[in-house]
């Protein structure tokens, strides 16, 4: 029988909360009760303690056999783990394997441009940590076509740039990314999808001399990279769609003017309705309050 999706998923949301409630409390030191207040978590979920047996290492083992076998499923990790002397049925391994989300990504192709995880990519915990990108496309007045390239932060949704060009390469998204990188701080990972300039040896390069990871999302699976869609909506609907364009400068300038304005004084939803800049100044402050009361 199919285990119910909507209770892996809280099952999963609720561990992550504990870990992250656990984290308050080991780094901060602070109480239970505020650790439980800050990750969300219900303190009587806190205390209560499983009569189960712990799967924690059975779990482990299957992450790792996942992990050195990409394309396994739970079924061969069975086979696997059974054969490694763990008498576990293959019901338990599919239950796990699917808490864990390790459902399989992308066939490994010819220049083996993989996803970075199996299953749910890990949530940032701060700016600059994992960005989004893709590409707009739009005419000019004279039917001229341009490019807009697109990048969003995935935990702040701060947009660091909106490059406009007629034409863009592997090597000219590398150049603008650079313009925009200026203090040496790098994200850890750049979401993608298969695009040629994406794809391309040049901007692999790029990537590899700053130790930045490009993750490539399933193909034809852009929900994977939700931020920067969600993004380019609002850019089409708020600003393509709006104004007219007589030259790629003009082009330029509108389109920066929308950024601008899109992360000082547009309100976000998914951040409490606090614009991109202004949830970034609370966390800071935030974090600030939590370290002095600590040191204190």
């Amino acid at each position: 029988m199919v285990p119910d999706r909507p209770r892996v998923g809280a099952a999963r949301n609720q561990a992550r909360r504990r870990e992250l409630a656990a984290w308050f409390q080991a780094t901060y030191g602070v109480k239970v009760q505020r650790a439980c207040h800050l990750a969300q978590f219900s303190r009587t979920a806190w205390y209560r303690r499983s009569t189960a047996r712990d799967q924690g290492p059975l779990r482990l083992r299957i992450r790792e056999l996942a992990h050195a076998r990409p394309r396994f499923g739970f079924l061969r990790i069975w086979v696997l783990l059974r054969r490694e002397g763990w008498l576990v049925n293959k019901k338990r391994v599919r239950r796990l394997y699917r808490l864990e989300g390790l459902q399989l990504r992308m066939r490994v192709r010819r220049r083996k441009h993989i996803a970075l995880h199996r299953g749910p990519a890990p949530q940032p915990a701060g700016p600059t940590e994992r960005w989004s990108m893709d590409f707009v496309h739009d005419a000019l007045a004279d039917g001229r076509p341009f490019r807009v390239l697109t990048v969003v932060d995935q935990w702040s949704r701060q947009s660091p740039m909106l490059e406009v060009a007629s034409s863009m390469s592997g090597r000219t998204v590398g150049i603008a990314l650079d313009r925009v990188l200026t203090d040496g701080t790098v994200p850890v990972s750049i979401t993608v999808d298969h695009g040629t300039e994406f794809m391309s040896r040049a901007l692999e390069d790029w990537a590899f001399a700053r130790g930045v990871q490009l993750d490539f999302i399933r193909p034809g699976k852009p929900v994977e990279n939700a931020f920067i869609e969600a993004f380019n909506g609002r850019l089409r609907d708020e600003c393509l769609n709006v104004h007219q364009f007589t030259s790629i400068e003009d082009a330029r300038t509108k389109i920066e003017a929308w950024r601008v304005d899109y992360n000082a004084r547009r309100p976000h939803s998914s951040l409490g309705h606090l614009t991109p800049n202004e949830f970034v100044a609370q966390r800071q402050a935030e974090r600030a309050a939590i370290e002095a009361g600590f040191s204190s």
